[in-house]
């Protein structure tokens, strides 16, 4: 990917492995983390030798990068051993794991930059996901250290940074190279076809989306997650 400074791509990765150790230490579930770097192994191989880049296949391989993890998610939701997996996640864990979204949007504006993705991905366009990141940290320290903010605080911020995300998957989705374009023709979304940045929709946007829906259940549970929520 000679487009794109060698330091993004180091940056990336590092951001990707980074994104794993929080998810390790929120769940602290070894088994979980040897599936995640399996999955990681089997999309990098497939991504080195430009097997997402293709277009013109039904389903278009695009759809592959994101879709068969998005449906993953859902099922864990539904399954009961699953379940007790997900009401066990750290909760303070789950919260700061989203600082990793301000890296990943300095990446993606430099992606832009090297014409892989439109502007309309990035903080210069319509994606204000890089809020999320900046909040997440002080949102950690209101919650759990000085505990000025409560359950209900938290489930709105929740609510609100995945709005957030869905905005930008859904610019993604609309202005990638597929059947379904309807944004971005002229600069649309490929980069995340290209290897390591197809880590990208295969395991950070996973595990941030994850994040939010196990956090959103547990604070509509009713446990008491929250000292003093």
């Amino acid at each position: 990917m000679a487009e794109i400074s060698i330091f993004i791509s180091i940056g990336f990765v590092l951001t990707t492995l980074i994104s794993l150790w929080l998810f390790f230490k929120a769940s602290n579930n070894k088994k979980v983390l040897y599936g995640i770097i399996i999955w990681l192994t089997i999309v990098g191989i497939l991504g080195i030798f430009g097997f997402y880049k293709k277009t013109g296949t039904m389903p278009p391989r695009f759809t592959l990068l994101l879709g068969p993890v998005v449906l993953f998610i859902l099922l864990l939701f539904t399954n009961k051993k699953s379940k007790t997996f997900v009401d066990n996640l750290n909760l303070k864990g789950l919260t700061l794991l989203h600082i990793i979204r301000i890296p990943i949007e300095i990446i993606l504006y430099y992606t832009f930059l090297a014409g892989l993705i439109p502007d309309l991905m990035t903080f210069k366009g319509y994606n204000y996901d890089i809020i999320s990141g900046i909040t997440a940290p002080i949102m950690y320290y209101l919650v759990f250290v000085k505990k000025k903010i409560k359950r209900k605080g938290l489930l709105i911020w929740n609510f609100v940074c995945l709005g957030l995300l869905i905005n930008v998957l859904t610019i993604a989705v609309l202005s990638a190279k597929t059947p379904f374009q309807i944004l971005a023709f002229e600069q649309p979304n490929i980069g995340v076809t290209y290897f390591p940045f197809v880590w990208l929709p295969t395991i950070i946007v996973p595990i941030v989306l994850f994040a939010h829906l196990a956090s959103i259940k547990q604070l509509l549970s009713g446990k008491k997650v929250v000292n003093n929520a």
